[in-house]
């Protein structure tokens, strides 16, 4: 029991003793590391300040240049001056109405292309509306077309009859509506009437009077006053042209009565003249 005792108390600053080798070894080890650093960044920081000292060689250098141009540059600014014979305040003028001459075409260029776009846009405007009017033309022309065919067919409806004078036959109108028609055709002139019994009446450029009318037969008699003189049209029927000649160089008018009223004591209908005839007076203001 004493023996391992008195070994183990051998044993320990063996122990100890290899530790603070190893301590050491290591502290060693860092301080060599720490050197070797120490060396690499002193390398770097000479390299450093080498290249620090021949960049500021090289700015000096730079400045004595540029000085020197500087120099050269007033110099040869001076010698132009001189040359052209120019002081400070002509170069600024000169310099300043340069400037004021290229905001000057700026403008008038500005001025130019709004122009340009304002006359595009009208000539597109111009274009749309030239457009329009001829979409317009041939609604226009569609219209004609229709309202002639249309025309064609309601005259080719209308009553041809010939006259109580001559042996050519007139289309004439039954009513209203026909007159109408016959006015929109244009071939002659037409003036309505309605002719009240035993009363002188003015239509067109003659003057016209019932006489009597009986409304059973479908018969009437009346009185043309044209030209001094007179025509008796006796014992005539509805819708029958009736025809005399009118005027210095007589043309042929005629009459067609359309219907009897007012128990037989008025008679409705129209005068039809050509359109050589002449006009009838106008009446007098006021009247």
């Amino acid at each position: 029991m004493s023996e391992e005792v008195n070994q183990a108390v051998d044993n320990v600053p063996r122990t100890y003793s290899g530790a603070l080798l190893a301590a050491i070894a290591v502290a060693l080890l860092f301080a060599l590391g720490g050197l070797i650093w120490c060396y690499v960044l002193g390398g770097r920081l000479s390299t450093q300040q080498t290249e620090l000292t021949e960049a500021k060689q090289q700015n000096v250098k730079l400045q004595a240049q540029l000085r020197e141009t500087d120099a050269r540059l007033e110099v040869a600014t001076d010698e132009l001056k001189t040359s052209l014979g120019l002081t400070q305040k002509q170069l600024d003028t000169r310099a300043q109405e340069i400037t004021d001459r290229e905001q000057r075409n700026e403008a008038k260029a500005q001025q130019l292309a709004s122009a340009q776009k304002q006359t595009a846009q009208q000539v597109t405007a111009v274009s749309s509306a030239v457009s329009d009017v001829k979409t317009d033309v041939g609604g226009v022309k569609t219209d004609v077309a229709k309202t002639q065919s249309d025309l064609a067919a309601a005259v080719s409806q209308l009553t041809l009859m010939k006259g109580d004078l001559s042996s050519h036959a007139s289309l004439i109108a039954r009513n209203h509506d026909e007159l109408d028609i016959l006015k929109h055709k244009g071939d002659r002139n037409y003036y309505e009437f309605t002719l009240v019994k035993g009363e002188k009446k003015p239509v067109g450029t003659v003057s016209m009077e019932l006489k009597k009318a009986d409304s059973k037969k479908s018969k009437f008699t009346m009185l043309v006053y044209s030209d001094d003189k007179q025509y008796e049209k006796k014992d005539r029927n509805l819708n029958e042209p009736l025809q005399f000649y009118s005027g210095k160089d007589p043309v042929l008018f005629e009459v067609v009565v359309n219907s009897i009223g007012g128990k037989n004591s008025s008679i409705s209908g129209y005068l039809s003249t050509p359109k050589s005839a002449p006009a009838p007076a106008a009446a007098p203001t006021g009247q």
